[in-house]
């Protein structure tokens, strides 16, 4: 892998509590964590292959898939989840015709239910590609989905 090296060489071998640092490297580097990586870093800390996926698949802002051109994260927190964030999730998985975790077949959408977006008193709340938007409902979600596929 290309520039994986380079990731890391910034860490010293076989030291075991680099290993979140060093998935991180590579999520930021190729925006997602490939199978042929955790290989990589598993000879690289000498960790198998089971223990580096498995301590990536704990931590939710680590993904093994690459995300849409528009990635939706949607908040279904305590406080969203209240105020029917479940729904909102419903809906966006009917229009986008995928499920939470996946990319869309065109490659246009990815969705994502997110523990806690950190905007309780603004929910239900939703980002897409990291800029928030506050109050979401049916309606607002289906006009914000509509304009991007006519963008």
């Amino acid at each position: 892998m290309e520039g994986l090296e380079s990731i890391l060489a910034r860490y010293p071998k076989y030291q075991r509590d680099n290993l979140i640092p060093i998935l991180q490297d590579v999520q930021e580097a190729y925006g997602y964590i490939t199978e042929e990586a955790i290989i990589y870093i598993g000879r690289h800390l000498l960790l198998s292959t089971t223990k580096i996926y498995g301590t990536a698949s704990f931590y939710s802002n680590l993904r093994f898939s690459s995300k849409g051109k528009y990635h939706f994260e949607i908040c279904h927190g305590t406080s969203c989840h209240l105020i029917e964030s479940g729904s909102i999730i419903s809906e966006a998985e009917r229009i986008m015709k995928i499920k939470a975790g996946q990319v869309s077949r065109d490659g246009m959408f990815s969705l994502e239910k997110s523990a806690c977006l950190g905007a309780c008193g603004a929910g239900p709340l939703l980002t897409i590609n990291g800029e928030y938007h506050e109050n979401i409902n049916i309606s607002t979600l289906t006009q914000l989905i509509a304009n991007l596929k006519n963008s």
